[in-house]
């Protein structure tokens, strides 16, 4: 996989109003077989009844043989191979005095990520996770801010530590706060957290923590925060969790850092890469190495990158590879000369918010007219290795409101100037149908008596052992794995004796 980097060559403008082909409905449709795998419980009360657990992200913590998966209301669960589920942790605990701050869509319990060495017990991470919320508490001051005068609330990034990684509930102390960060405006908060998978003892990466923000919200970045490399706010940020030699002193800035040793005040060091709307799903290539990230769009185009070290990825002068024209109303890409900066990084792939594949009747009625519906990319997992054939080589990732799943090629060239994505569409065998992940999660709603079928997803992967993914959703509770279709594990059985 490569990136395409800046100063790509500048190829012909696409034409029309919209530059993307339509995402192939038929053609270039691959199945895989869709099975419930587990369920968390309902997180709040809400008008009604009982609301379903806000998935966010679920990961393999080998070590312990589990897997684990958080809602965005606070709970952390533990998820054993087999299927059950046990609360963890609960971020929401009176004890912890965090002030979760989970109002709309865009507030909570964002990420999570196990430090590589959580169940080593000789290891400097023994028994230390990380999570980053959204809290309404005002105090401590924050180490970083976008203007005193616009502080909506805060996102902070914690570590615990647990006395004894395999306890079923966590059994630490209070967390140690690591950093935070006020944030100017509602959206486009605290995005992913994740350590380097690939990454072994004594390696250059081993133990960093890469740690999505977004720009802050906002149409537009309005106070340009993006491409500015002495803010947090749309970055990709890479810290050491254990080290010290930070601002605040409670973490460590890695020396590979590509502003780490640039004698420049006017950077900061935390910076991996920039230039971002709101990163807030990664993943890594098991076989190059290289890692990607999803970027939400604002009004047009939906991007996947290969994260480079010190890039800049353009937002918001760039949305993907058009130029980002912020003063039109609605702000607009503008389609010639796509490519034409040399000192911005381009997608990868990109697509439009407004596909018809993406954009379905139910989430149409959801929105009113003066706010038409928007997709975003999100879920992001490089296949390369396991039981689901059709998806080797491929890049897998997700439009949240649709629950959409799509597919480029891991191994595709960067483009020569701009082209089209080569996108496929992954659609599942699910009792006895073909169907979507928003039709299975709405035949559940009824069965479970919700008042009435959700019109949205809203997506999220998870990865566990062997090549497992998962599917998450924020409307029914229920955790999905993948499997080969059944005609494919039907050829794959031993023949049976007569």
């Amino acid at each position: 996989m490569a990136s395409a980097v800046a100063g790509a060559a500048t190829g012909a403008a696409p034409t029309g109003l919209d530059p993307f082909p339509p995402v192939p409905a038929a053609k270039r449709v691959v199945t895989v077989g869709l099975e419930d795998f587990a369920r968390l419980p309902d997180s709040d009360q809400g008008i009604g009844g009982p609301v379903a657990a806000r998935m966010m992200m679920l990961t393999d913590e080998p070590g312990t043989g589990r897997l684990f998966a958080n809602d965005q209301n606070g709970p952390l669960y533990g998820v054993r191979y087999a299927g059950d589920v046990a609360l963890y942790l609960q971020l929401d605990d009176p004890r912890w005095q965090l002030a979760l701050d989970k109002g709309g869509r865009a507030k909570g319990f964002q990420s999570f990520a196990f430090h590589p060495g959580f169940a080593e017990p000789d290891g400097p991470g023994y028994g230390r996770f990380y999570t980053l919320i959204e809290t309404r508490a005002a105090e401590p001051d924050p180490d970083f801010q976008a203007d005193a005068a616009l502080r909506d609330h805060d996102t902070v990034l914690l570590e615990w530590t647990a006395r004894d990684p395999f306890a079923e509930a966590y059994d630490g102390d209070g967390p140690r706060e690591l950093l935070r960060i006020g944030q100017p405006h509602f959206a486009h908060n605290g995005g992913m957290l994740a350590f380097g998978p690939a990454a072994a003892p004594g390696d250059a990466d081993y133990g960093l923590l890469y740690v999505g923000i977004g720009d802050g919200g906002r149409g537009s970045d309005p106070q340009r925060l993006a491409r500015d490399r002495g803010s947090v706010f749309g970055k990709i940020l890479r810290i050491d969790p254990l080290g010290s030699d930070s601002g605040n002193g409670r973490y460590g800035i890695p020396a590979g850092n590509p502003f780490a040793d640039d004698r420049d005040d006017a950077t900061l060091a935390e910076v991996y890469a920039l230039g971002f709307r709101h990163p807030h799903r990664m993943a890594w290539d098991p076989e190059t190495g290289d890692m990607l990230a999803v970027d939400t769009g604002q009004n047009v185009v939906e991007e996947i990158n290969v994260v480079v070290a010190g890039a800049d990825y353009g937002w918001s002068d760039w949305e993907g590879s058009f130029r980002h024209d912020r003063d039109a109303r609605p702000a607009e890409v503008v389609l010639d000369a796509p490519r034409s900066a040399d000192d911005v990084a381009y997608p990868l792939a990109e697509y439009d918010q407004q596909d018809p594949v993406l954009v379905l009747n139910a989430v149409k009625r959801e929105f009113a007219v003066s706010n038409p519906p928007a997709s975003y990319a999100t879920g992001l997992l490089v296949y390369r290795e396991g039981p689901l054939e059709a998806l080797r080589d491929r890049i897998l990732f997700g439009d949240g409101p649709s629950g959409e799943v799509l597919f480029v090629p891991a191994d595709d060239p960067p483009p020569a100037g701009w082209r089209p994505p080569d996108m496929g569409r992954v659609l599942f065998e699910h009792r006895g149908k073909i169907t979507t992940l928003l039709t299975a999660i709405q035949e559940t709603n009824a069965v479970q008596g919700r008042r009435r079928p959700t019109p949205r997803a809203d997506l999220r992967f998870g990865s566990g052992p062997d090549g497992e993914v998962f599917l998450l959703n924020k409307f029914d509770g229920v955790i999905r794995r993948l499997r080969p279709p059944i005609e494919e594990m039907r050829t794959k059985m031993p023949a049976q004796r007569p």
